[in-house]
């Protein structure tokens, strides 16, 4: 039997970066994963992912390089399975990367499926060291802390679930069997759109279905109402007010029975159909309910400091409460690793409670949709009286440098302390730009912060300071 202070179960980015951390604190600690280090995020999601988009950007911007002066000769071609062959290049490489933290910071790692038996007991079955998890050996570990982060996964249509040919979730979808022709996107959250994105750049007639009144429907509604023009006007059919009643996957194609907004339905034939309706919490088997640990809708339920209803056990990232991102999971990891530390004894670190409002979200289809905050329709609705301030991408010189006037940033404040209640942008490289806003939330700048604040010229970043600008009637260059 061994022994740790901590155990994680999982090794995502909510896992591996509580390990380090963990780790870095002097705590004996072990992870067991049952499949891939790294967890989903690495291997099957946001980075391969990226990896995908990437190319289809490339790709985007062949097709297009007239608009730059420049000519392509000869036929543009997309070598979709060199393109999935670059995206998993990508996830081995940094899972080999976190396997060589593991090794550095000295975390033992334990692969298999493991069990919480009792609060600080854990069992693990499978192969240890072999990564197989095939149920060929099993492991008694103890542990004084043990953390949950053990993610989740697609959630499937209850009358039509993924068989990986025809009907796919996202891990599907990143190692295609072939190129679609005409493909149907059931749900147009990030997952939704991004696939959308990727397969409408390499050249799929992508169609995608929303339940909504609109698309990304998280987002502030004047960024969705931009989106779904931006992707209409790049070829899409959008859906949104509308469900799929009917799905039937046959050998060359999926047929589908699509009713609109209106109420019609109508029958439809697609090559294709990737399901992005939300996630599942991976939380069977894991010893949840003989623990009795408390849990909301599959989800455990947690404190701002990840401590779950049994003491001694902690969850963090997509088993826990929305939302549902790796940096979140990241976040949360090293919230409860110092908590964790701080309860056996350690008074030199003082954790923070997590909040919420300060996690950015982030969309990389094209263009890019990011977010920090509350949108103008919840800040209105929780009673604040706003000042609002929007600056368009045509106004900034770097944008047009660049070819990419297209977008905007919307930021809110409250208008009687200067609060920066939310962010919201839609447009080139806006992923990278909103965290100027979550570290001024996070420190809790106000107006005259971001006015007094110098930025760099030419950058996309002046869009920033202008529509702070805006929001108080001070804008310069529109």
């Amino acid at each position: 039997m061994s022994s740790y202070d901590l155990i994680v179960l999982g090794s995502g980015p909510g896992g591996y970066v509580a390990a380090i951390r963990a780790s870095q604190l002097g705590l004996k600690t072990a992870i067991v994963e049952r499949e891939n280090l790294g967890g989903i995020c690495l291997n099957w999601g946001c980075i391969p992912t990226k990896a995908l988009l990437r190319s289809g950007e490339v790709l985007h911007n062949m097709h297009n390089a007239k608009d730059y002066g420049l000519s392509i000769e000869g036929k543009i071609v997309a070598d979709l399975d060199a393109v999935v062959k670059r995206s998993r290049g990508v996830a081995k490489q940094l899972n080999q990367g976190v396997t060589h933290l593991m090794k550095k910071n000295k975390i033992a790692v334990h692969m298999g499926d493991g069990s919480i038996t009792a609060p600080g007991k854990m069992t693990v079955k499978g192969d240890p060291g072999s990564g197989s998890g095939a149920g060929k050996g099993e492991e008694k570990l103890t542990a004084k802390h043990i953390i949950i982060a053990t993610g989740a996964r697609a959630r499937d249509l209850p009358f039509a679930p993924a068989d990986g040919k025809r009907i796919w979730t996202y891990r599907h979808a990143m190692v295609p069997p072939e190129m679609p022709k005409k493909l149907l996107v059931i749900g147009s959250g990030a997952i939704g759109i991004e696939f959308a994105s990727f397969y409408n750049d390499m050249g799929a007639d992508v169609t995608v279905v929303e339940m909504m009144d609109r698309i990304v429907p998280v987002e502030d509604h004047e960024v969705s109402a931009f989106l779904e023009k931006s992707l209409k006007k790049q070829g899409m059919t959008i859906m949104t007010g509308a469900g799929v009643e009917e799905l039937k996957a046959a050998a060359k194609g999926v047929s589908a029975k699509i009713k609109d907004a209106k109420g019609k339905v109508a029958a439809e034939e697609f090559s294709h159909c990737i399901v992005a309706i939300g996630i599942v919490p991976n939380n069977e088997n894991i010893g949840l309910e003989a623990l009795k640990v408390e849990t909301e809708k599959g989800h455990i339920k947690t404190d701002g400091l990840c401590r779950t209803s049994v003491p001694g056990i902690w969850a963090i990232g997509d088993i826990t409460a929305p939302p549902w991102l790796a940096h979140k999971a990241s976040h949360e990891g090293v919230i409860a690793v110092e908590a964790i530390a701080q309860v056996l004894g350690n008074k030199d670190v003082h954790p923070h409670e997590m909040d919420v409002r300060n996690i950015p979200g982030c969309t990389y289809c094209h263009p890019q949709v990011a977010s920090v905050g509350l949108t103008e329709k919840a800040a209105r609705e929780a009673g604040y009286e706003l000042k609002v301030g929007n600056f368009p991408f045509i106004g900034n010189g770097k944008a047009i440098a660049l070819g990419e006037a297209e977008g905007f940033i919307k930021t809110v404040f409250d208008a009687k302390t200067g609060e920066l209640l939310g962010a919201h942008m839609v447009g080139a490289e806006v992923t990278e730009l909103i965290q100027g806003y979550t570290v001024g939330k996070t420190a809790e700048l106000v107006e005259q912060d971001f006015m007094n604040t110098v930025f760099p010229h030419p950058t996309l970043s002046e869009m920033m300071h202008e529509s702070v600008l805006g929001a108080y009637g001070r804008v310069l260059h529109i």
